[in-house]
């Protein structure tokens, strides 16, 4: 099935982010969330990111404006009838499983009966989403990184019940956004994350034992691993409230104690320092 249109469930950094690469790769793009002027700025910010690619000569400026307007913005979350005639959706609210349940259990309401159904979820279990919908052989994990117009992964999550045909749907939509894709069963953490956050937690655990700076953590990983982003800057951009989230989900299936969240990342969730998107985590932003 090839996509035409789709439906973004959520404007926040990787829903907007989402939204962009489908609507610069020719997709006509809904984004929806709780706020119409919530909405409003996430498209305002699109645009704006899309004429810097233009000035910086990255894409053209014909690209950036076609992209522009293929983009449009609705607040009905509760009811989700602005991307009912979508051949694709894709979610991408907070990691609250309740909060991801009830919109699955709506687009199931609502959507054509042949529409994919995504999920961005980095951690939650796939399979409660897929039988909140009542169409759980449509219901596919799509998980994009952050940020997705310029990092090119999609893990592509199937569950027990997710056939054979939706997983081609979802590839054939990935070859659309021109994305990479690994496939990989409903686990929490996928590949990339499971990976990814004890290596985190123990850079953590180096800062909050006094061993080194952050600065200094960061920069042996850059130049001593050749990493682009060191891995509390690597934090401060994925949320540390998702970090956290993240990780509580998969302490609960493994039991391990390298998921469980350092005793700093929660200080600084419970602050409010997030990272990037409050200005502050392990490191300061202005």
């Amino acid at each position: 099935m090839r996509v035409e249109k789709v439906g973004i469930i959520g404007a926040g950094l990787m829903g907007s982010g989402i939204a962009q690469v489908a609507a610069y790769h020719g997709l006509d793009v809904t984004l929806v969330d709780v706020d119409q002027a919530h909405v409003d700025r996430a498209i305002a910010a699109i645009r704006a990111r899309l004429e810097r690619e233009a000035e910086r000569g990255r894409i053209s400026a014909e690209a950036a404006e076609a992209a522009s307007h293929r983009l449009r913005g609705s607040a009905d979350i509760t009811d989700l009838t602005s991307v009912a005639r979508a051949e694709a959706v894709i979610e991408a609210v907070v990691e609250d499983l309740e909060v991801k349940t009830r919109i699955f259990r709506q687009l199931g309401r609502v959507c054509r009966p042949d529409a994919l159904l995504a999920s961005n979820t980095s951690s939650l279990p796939l399979s409660d989403l897929a039988a909140a919908s009542g169409r759980p052989e449509r219901v596919i994990g799509l998980h994009f990184f952050n940020p997705p117009w310029a990092l090119k992964l999609v893990e592509v999550v199937s569950t027990a019940s997710t056939t054979e045909e939706t997983l081609q749907d979802a590839l054939q939509l990935c070859r659309q956004l021109d994305r990479v894709t690994v496939q990989v069963k409903d686990t929490p953490g996928f590949i990339a994350n499971r990976l990814l956050v004890p290596f985190i937690f123990d850079a953590i655990e180096l800062l909050q034992t006094g061993v080194a700076s952050a600065e200094d953590i960061d920069l042996a990983c850059r130049v001593g691993l050749n990493h682009a982003m060191g891995p509390l800057a690597t934090a401060d951009l994925i949320g540390l409230d998702t970090l956290k989230a993240i990780a509580e989900s998969m302490f609960e299936e493994y039991g391990e104690p390298r998921f469980k969240a350092p005793t700093l990342l929660r200080r600084l969730v419970s602050l409010g320092y997030l990272g990037r998107k409050t200005g502050r985590g392990f490191f300061r932003y202005t």
